[in-house]
């Protein structure tokens, strides 16, 4: 991104599909669920299919569509507790835990899990908090996901059957589901809908259509509608159904449906309130970034300000800022958080989350200056950061404005590491890297908005 271009700028004027760029950023969610990549878009070709076999409107099908595209939104907000109770890695549990079916595989599956890398005497006295408190915590757990989800969806304007469907997504039939034990078709059709299409995709992913089959029947009437069941048997008759499920072009496939090609275009103003909505999800992975992607956003916007930068630019600037962080939904909790120094093993996997911004990011047309500076922020001038170990003139303004808002958001905040620093050590801590990790212009330019805001005492 090249502030004041005019290439940018114009970017400012064009619309884009919400179902593309949603259909890109579901990619994300995939991630921070620990699925294989393409889940959201797999359970959404599925879904519809049944939905429609079941003689949904055209209304209903584009509710739907949403519905299954974003059922994972509240996914990231359960990461730090899973870690927590399970002292587990917590994509590697979720995505483990989509295949246990019954109550003695869920005991082997909390014993295998909990603990692991602790010691033995950690594991057991874990293990047996959790089987004493396992319904306790499952509650708990999808809970938070269900509402957080709800609430982000009604944020990014989808209407309440939308943001039911989601909050209900992991209800059962016979009642025994979360968060409150809904039954029968007090459940929305459309959680009914997306709890059976993201099994199938799980286990027509992981062992085949045959068992993806054997699941749907199985379960039927306890976890799953039996008239939803016998649509999807209907549905699975099709070869072609299970081709497109394999396909590399699915999300082609995916978005040539009618719901995703109705005129439902993106403004500037809604691409901010999806761009924040997305920013939640990223904040939510860990308590000690709650509120980071927002705070960068201001600060990149002062330095931005100060510099001069026009306001079609300073926009473009803030999306960037709020979306830095996207691909630490890829990696788990237990390095997030963890309390003291990463081994060489975490740290490889830490520094792997700019790369999977960029790779999120590329996915929309119009990010693609977006997805650069994402997949920079932690580059250096001197060419010591990372991934790609760039420097100087490799980096471009916008990258050294958001690498500064950053850095002055991490010293200042709290992380499982240090104690946030005062504003005032900030700056200095900073100012001490200027021309090796820092640009001089960006740094100066946010010492002046911090002075004039009287965060920092004015330099005399």
């Amino acid at each position: 991104m090249t502030p004041n271009s005019t290439e940018t700028r114009a970017k400012s004027a064009q619309k884009i599909r919400l179902a593309e760029l949603l259909g890109a950023l579901s990619f994300a969610l995939d991630l921070t669920e620990g699925q294989p990549e393409g889940h959201c878009i797999r359970s959404c070709w599925i879904g519809i299919h049944i939905g429609r076999e079941l003689g949904l409107g055209t209304e209903q099908i584009w509710e739907l569509y949403y519905t299954l595209l974003l059922k994972d939104l509240g996914c990231s907000s359960n990461a730090a507790r899973i870690c927590q109770l399970y002292l587990a890695d917590d994509l590697a549990f979720k995505r483990n835990y989509k295949t246990v079916k019954t109550i003695p595989q869920t005991i082997s599956f909390v014993l295998g899990h909990t603990g692991v890398g602790h010691s033995l005497p950690t594991r057991l006295r874990t293990a047996l908090d959790v089987l004493l408190n396992s319904g306790e915590y499952s509650k708990e757990l999808f809970e938070t996901r269900c509402h957080a989800g709800a609430d982000i969806a009604r944020k990014l304007r989808f209407p309440e059957p939308v943001a039911d469907g989601i909050q209900s997504l992991d209800e059962h039939w016979n009642g025994g589901g979360s968060p409150v034990g809904l039954s029968g078709t007090d459940i929305p059709v459309y959680a009914r809908i997306a709890l059976l299409s993201q099994v199938i995709d799980v286990f027509n992913t992981s062992e085949g259509p045959a068992a993806a089959m054997t699941e749907a029947k199985t379960r039927s009437g306890t976890w799953f509608d039996p008239e939803i069941v016998a649509a999807f048997e209907r549905v699975a008759a099709d070869e072609e159904f299970w081709s497109a499920l394999k396909a590399d072009d699915i999300g082609e496939k995916l978005f040539a449906l009618e719901p995703a090609q109705a005129q439902s275009l993106v403004d500037d103003d809604y691409l901010d309130d999806i761009v924040s909505g997305f920013a939640t999800v990223i904040d939510a992975k860990s308590p000690f970034t709650a509120g980071h992607s927002e705070r960068v956003r201001i600060y990149t916007d002062l330095i931005a300000e100060e510099l001069g930068i026009d306001a079609a630019e300073r926009r473009w600037l803030r999306r960037a800022a709020l979306l830095h962080d996207i691909g630490k939904l890829a990696i788990s909790n237990s390095i997030l958080d963890k309390p003291g120094k990463l081994d060489e093993a975490e740290f490889r996997e830490i520094r792997k989350h700019p790369v999977y911004s960029r790779m999120i990011l590329e996915r929309i047309g119009i990010f693609a200056d977006i997805a650069i500076s994402a997949g920079a922020h932690h580059e250096r001038l001197d060419g010591k950061g990372y991934p790609k170990a760039i420097s100087g003139n490799e980096i471009d303004l916008a990258t050294r404005i958001i690498t500064v808002a950053d850095v002055f958001d991490a010293l200042t905040s709290d992380r499982p590491y240090w104690q946030g620093r005062s504003p005032d050590e900030a700056v200095i801590k900073m100012g001490q890297e200027l021309g090796t990790a820092f640009d001089a212009d960006c740094y100066a330019a946010l010492v002046r908005a911090l002075e004039k805001r009287g965060t920092i005492a004015e330099a005399a």
